[in-house]
């Protein structure tokens, strides 16, 4: 995700092209109307995440080794930060939930919906169903988002040794720190986010009847206006990336390339796009209608 500074401290305020101006076909000695582009604005709110660790001195400082301990604990507040972020950036709703930001599912729900276009239907009509996420990031197309005048991304504070109290409000000495991370999404352009929505799980793991998920990525490739526009990724979860891979061996030309990422990481793509598993993608989406 590429991640910019808003423009605002809780909220980004974006302007977006809704219509583009009109030409006229003129003949010799005859003027034409003149014409503009049209502009509506759009204002995306920015969440605030935080998480705070307590160790107890006693334990921590067990065989002398406090700092890998400590870190070790640390590294478990920041796993669980980023699963909680990563589930805010699909399905976080700040209709409902007005402490978080609005992710992509509520924008993206409805089949006859002005960006309905970019929902393809997988044919799931259940209550166990997935979606694949075609996004385009860039800083014309979707990006992240910072209060203005702060720090991009996680921020750690070490809180030193302080008392901390049991469930009986008892007090022992415990090494503290605190963890927080500010973040939202600004949508400047939708047709630059695809999801393809209503694949049924239990239909896929048990290949009856299944979606055929090669064939909605390649529709879903082809609803990107221009991929040249910033960096493409498509998100899954793990079962629909096992059964992904599995669809694919079955092709006549096998269509998945598998190598390794910038940071030397296993990566699999498809049409050159990444694809990357994300546990926060659920099997038990409602049916998209």
């Amino acid at each position: 995700m590429i991640v910019m500074e808003a423009n605002n401290i809780t909220t980004h305020k974006s302007v977006i092209r809704t219509g583009l101006p009109s030409a006229t076909w003129r003949k010799l000695y005859q003027g034409i109307d003149p014409s503009k582009s049209t502009r509506a604005t759009v204002e995306d709110s920015i969440g605030m995440l935080e998480a705070r660790s307590e160790v107890d001195k006693a334990l921590a400082e067990l065989n002398g080794l406090q700092s890998s301990f400590r870190l070790d604990e640390a590294q478990a507040n920041l796993e669980g930060m980023n699963q909680t972020m990563a589930s805010t950036l699909f399905y976080g709703d700040a209709t409902t939930e007005p402490e978080k930001f609005t992710g992509l599912a509520p924008r993206y729900s409805s089949l006859s919906a002005g960006n309905a276009q970019n929902i393809i239907d997988g044919g799931g009509t259940g209550s166990d169903n997935m979606s694949v996420w075609l996004v385009v990031w860039g800083k014309n197309t979707i990006h992240g988002i910072f209060p203005k005048g702060s720090k991009a991304g996680l921020t750690q504070e070490d809180l030193g040794l302080d008392d901390a109290y049991d469930s009986s409000n008892r007090p022992y000495r415990a090494y503290k720190e605190y963890f927080q991370w500010k973040c939202g999404i600004a949508l400047r352009d939708w047709r630059y986010v695809v999801r393809i929505c209503n694949i049924d799980a239990s239909n896929l793991v048990a290949e009856s009847s299944a979606a055929d998920v090669i064939k909605l990525m390649t529709k879903a490739a082809h609803r990107i206006p221009n991929m040249a526009m910033g960096k493409a990724c498509f998100y899954v979860n793990r079962t629909l990336n096992e059964m992904l891979d599995i669809q694919a061996q079955g092709k006549a030309t096998y269509t998945l390339m598998t190598g390794n990422d910038a940071a030397g990481q296993p990566m699999t793509s498809f049409r050159g796009i990444p694809i990357r598993s994300c546990d926060a993608l659920l099997s038990t989406e409602a049916r998209v209608t």
